[in-house]
């Protein structure tokens, strides 16, 4: 089953990092969170991507062409310039790197991976810059059993700032939560039936107004609810964020072994 991931926006609300890479390939330590986003799928057995390049899409490309001699170690005979990668851990990944528009919007994103699809009914489709603990499994089966032609993950708004409680003018509990546990919003992580590219027009589309729009005005729409973690990456703050929580070793997205 294929993972289509949408990696072709600016980035703007990041443009300290954005200004030289797309925001997939922004680090998080010191790996992009495209490649966090990519091993949540693989832990779940789905190993099949196609990524949908535009801002900045050459330097995608060249980190999946120099994956193995970036993620191992190297030998390099400079007498003759001949390298080696030493063996490593083979990842099990097949990445289709497509270029779908510098201006195309998400939905036209997807529209033009249509016979990237190949035969495939069901697929997943997620954004390029939010990680979470989702249950991809789990999600998957839900979306079996209901039928519809679209699943998407309902998460918990995560909290941007921390939480006060006030007596009067005294604060008398402070919380850096994590999410807010109030509504639900667009968590990404979707399954979709290949039907639904006939909701999309053309590159002028966005995924998430008059697609996703119609798909629930005509009960078509599911929702998986996610109470665990997930978060995005929209700024340098929350970059720092998921930083600090792979570093603690106790990455809540860090599914794989």
């Amino acid at each position: 089953m294929k993972t289509i991931i949408l990696a072709g926006g600016l980035g703007t609300r990041l443009a300290e990092e954005t200004v030289v890479k797309p925001k997939p390939m922004v680090e998080v330590g010191g790996k992009p969170i495209l490649w966090h986003l990519m091993n949540i799928y693989g832990a779940h057995g789905f190993h099949e991507f196609i990524v949908a390049l535009g801002y900045k899409g050459e330097v995608i490309k060249e980190y999946f062409l120099n994956f193995h001699a970036l993620n191992a170690n190297l030998s390099v005979d400079l007498s003759t310039g001949r390298h080696m990668a030493q063996h490593s851990a083979p990842t099990p990944w097949n990445v289709h790197l497509v270029d779908t528009g510098l201006n195309t919007q998400t939905g036209g994103r997807i529209k033009r991976l249509a016979s990237w699809l190949g035969e495939d009914d069901t697929f997943f489709l997620t954004y390029g810059d939010g990680l979470g603990d989702v249950d991809l499994s789990a999600l998957l089966a839900f979306h079996k059993r209901h039928g519809k032609l679209a699943t998407i993950t309902a998460v918990r708004p995560p909290a941007r700032f921390g939480g006060l409680a006030l007596e009067g003018d005294q604060v008398i509990r402070f919380s850096e939560k994590p999410q807010t546990g109030e509504g639900w919003i667009n968590g990404g992580f979707f399954v979709l039936d290949r039907r639904v590219l006939d909701y999309i027009s053309g590159d002028a589309t966005l995924w998430e107004l008059d697609p996703l729009e119609r798909l629930a005005q005509e009960g078509q729409l599911q929702a998986y609810r996610h109470e665990g973690f997930w978060q995005p990456m929209d700024t340098l703050r929350e970059k720092h964020l998921l930083e600090s929580l792979w570093e603690s070793g106790k990455a809540p997205w860090k599914v794989w072994p």
